[in-house]
């Protein structure tokens, strides 16, 4: 831990003002150099950042007169400078893997968190916050400046400020240990990942599996192959399987041998339970020092201590909550799972019906139930025309233009693009960068939004927001476009909402501007809320096009599209239950000195919310990284659900206004857009809610939108 400035300049030698210039993490001005920066550049620029840092944080402590142009906007200051050192960091940790950048990080990990440590828990700073919130300049403060203040006393409490001695050394290093096993816990995941593979040679093994995916198997098998192994093709193989999501799922939903789709499923829940992989101790050992933390700041658990942080005001809302969901839902998915068993049994297969065989019966249904093939439905979502319909339909309900802006800013890959947006009056207000493909060796799994620069406006300082927008869809095959699936494009769309919530704030306060300082189970509002438009009419138009006719999406799939949105919407809810429940439980009620697994825990909850039989070897937990690979989910999964009340009762509204009225859902978008997209966090989620509907959200839009029936 930093404590004072003498022991800083002792530890660390200051850089030279050549390392200064020369290091791109700490000379750039305006966009991030990706094109320049290596892993040898992560230490030198912490430690410039650090000794750069120090003095001034030293001299705001020492003030005598706190107010907020004296305490609170340098620290904001402050921590934008770091966010622009250690931002392009991490982010290039999670898209750009490699054994160099994991060393790298590994040195300059302990320096940031011991960094952040020594803001949130500086008594001269918390004392501070204290004398403004007390004082007679409270009440002269604005709304956002207000949230800011309060959020800073609550992270500082929350970050052991009333800790002394013994007690606040265990914390901190407790809060190290924590993130040192969040990062060995990605690596596993990104390494059993990588050392996965399924190797087919007889094409017979692989009838049904989408052409595109052959070509993708083929790729990965020379990519990896020794010298001595036969060079692939595409027609005739050998072929490596891989949990990659761009084979993973097409085969489990189309291939026709059971005993390949057997293998990849075991190999997809036994992910990083295995070997130099295996997370199963790390997963009790992150849970074991929450659940210490939490009892060290005086919580029951470590659910009880997130909570103070969400909309839902304790544990027992939530589990209330989540109960009523699996409520509403549990005869929805039974009535799901008895249609695929009894369409299965019909086609001739008599085996009982095991997790590996759900996903590609249900796709048989699905495309004998309303005529709809995946497949076919690809070759219409280019993804060039998918994003100039998403686009334009921004415009239309935001007022925004987006514009290709590729050579304007350096990429860290070549599948990288870059974009502008400019308001009403053409001015530019923001730009995002978007990598949408997959990269088994060097990305992390999922889709993700993240901050590359806040928003933030102090005297002449004007830094609009960029955003990263992360995707690991189908990349382009040779000649082929990128051809996503509608669950791709509806992953778009999500991350393209957390984007907008990012980048058309209009909070000058960088701490509550975009997604910051808002509660995290309100976070997904805006990107469910945009997932919506994916099953409406006119945005189906404006996305698709035949990549090789050129024809739009016929009306005829549209309308199978909108029949299609509930189908299974049973099973899709509990498997979210699932997680949701099964977080709570490991966050508030798991003991690690008692003789319960957290991998019993996970069977349990499987039970109680699936009609689906749970292997007693799955070992998903080693993999879920939403709770283990960092803090923002752990005790928040059922965010996803708690936002989905809000984001469908929100859309709801532009349905009343009629969606196929372009004037209305113009009124309509300018709301939503002035409310929870340029707010951020400078109101809480509930304010910023009412202030669009009048009132506060109801929980029937959402089971409306599923298809099912309060009980």
């Amino acid at each position: 831990m930093i404590e004072a400035p003498e022991q800083l300049t002792a530890e660390i030698q200051k850089p030279s003002i050549h390392s200064e210039i020369l290091n791109p993490l700490v000379a750039y001005k305006d966009l991030v150099p990706f094109d320049t920066i290596r892993p040898k550049h992560f230490v030198p620029a912490i430690e410039t950042l650090l000794q750069n840092v120090e003095p001034k944080l030293s001299s705001i402590e020492h003030r005598q007169h706190p107010t907020w142009d004296s305490i609170m906007a340098p620290l904001e200051a402050i921590e934008e400078e770091i966010h622009r050192v250690v931002g392009p960091m991490i982010h290039l940790k999670m898209v750009m893997d490699s054994y160099e950048l994991r060393q790298a990080w590994s040195q300059v990990e302990p320096l940031w968190t011991d960094l952040m440590l020594r803001i949130k828990q500086s008594k001269p700073l918390y004392k501070a916050y204290k004398q403004i919130r007390e004082g007679e300049e409270w009440n002269d403060l604005v709304p956002a400046q207000k949230r800011i203040l309060e959020g800073r006393l609550m992270q500082a409490e929350l970050s052991g400020i009333g800790l002394e001695g013994e007690k606040k050394k265990r914390f901190n290093e407790l809060i190290s240990h924590l993130n040192e096993l969040q990062s060995k816990y990605n690596a596993n995941v990104l390494d059993a990942i990588k050392n996965f593979s399924l190797i087919v040679r007889d094409k017979k093994l692989m009838d049904g599996v989408p052409e595109n995916v052959f070509q993708l198997a083929s790729n990965a098998y020379n990519y990896s192959r020794l010298e001595t192994d036969p060079i692939s093709s595409p027609e005739e193989g050998p072929w490596k399987l891989s949990l990659n999501p761009p084979v993973y799922l097409p085969v489990m939903r189309h291939c026709t041998n059971r005993d390949v789709r057997e293998k990849l499923y075991r190999g997809q829940i036994l992910k990083a339970s295995i070997g130099s992989y295996d997370n199963s101790e790390n997963i009790v050992d992150q849970l074991s020092i929450r659940k210490e933390m939490a009892r060290i700041l005086g919580f029951n658990s470590y659910a009880d201590l997130s909570l103070t942080k969400k909309m839902a005001p304790d544990v027992k809302t939530v589990k209330t909550f989540l109960h009523e969901l699996r409520d509403a839902s549990w005869d929805a998915g039974k009535k799901d799972l008895e249609e695929i068993e009894q369409f299965a049994q019909e086609a001739g297969f008599t085996e009982p019906l095991m997790p590996w065989d759900c996903s590609f019966w249900g796709e048989r249904l699905k495309e004998e139930k309303f005529n709809l093939s995946e497949d076919e439905l690809k070759d219409y979502f280019p993804l060039p025309k998918v994003l100039n319909g998403l686009f334009d339909l921004c415009h239309t309900l935001f007022g925004i233009t987006i514009q290709p802006a590729h050579f304007k800013a350096p990429v860290w890959h070549m599948d990288v693009s870059y974009y502008t947006i400019c308001d009403e009056e053409g001015e530019q207000i923001a730009a995002f960068y978007l990598d949408p493909y997959s990269r088994p060796q060097t990305k992390r799994g999922g889709a993700w939004m993240d901050s590359c620069r806040n928003r933030y406006i102090s005297g002449e300082v004007k830094q609009n927001p960029i955003a990263y927008i992360v995707c690991n869809a189908t990349p382009p095959i040779e000649e082929t476009p990128a051809l996503f699936s509608f669950r791709e494009v509806e992953t778009l769309f999500h991350e393209f909402g957390h984007a907008l919530q990012h980048m058309l704030t209009e909070v000058d306060y960088a701490s509550v501007s975009g997604i910051n300082g808002v509660e995290w189970d309100a976070v997904e509002m805006v990107s469910q809320f945009m997932e919506n438009w994916c099953y409406h009419p006119a945005t189906l138009k404006k996305i698709t096009s035949h990549y090789i006719t050129k024809e739009p999406l016929p009306d005829e799939y549209i309308e199978k599209i909108l029949e299609a949105r509930t189908y299974q919407a049973g099973l899709g809810m509990l498997a979210q239950l699932k997680y949701g429940m099964t977080d709570l439980v490991l966050h508030d009620q798991f003991d690690p000195y008692s003789e319960t697994s957290p991998f019993k825990i996970w069977y349990d909850m499987c039970e109680f919310t699936s009609h689906i039989p749970c292997l007693e070897e799955d070992r998903f937990l080693c993999s879920f990284h939403h709770i283990f690979g960092d803090e923002d989910y752990a005790a928040g999964y059922y965010s996803y659900k708690w936002a989905e009340v809000l984001s469908a009762d929100a859309f709801s509204a532009f349905e009343e206004a009629g969606l196929e009225n372009e004037s209305a859902i113009r009124h309509v978008g300018k709301k939503f857009k002035e409310t929870f997209l340029q707010l951020g966090g400078s109101l809480h989620p509930m304010e910023v809610f009412r202030h669009f509907r009048g009132r506060d959200p109801r929980i029937e839009p959402l089971l409306e939108h599923n298809g099912f029936a309060r009980k």
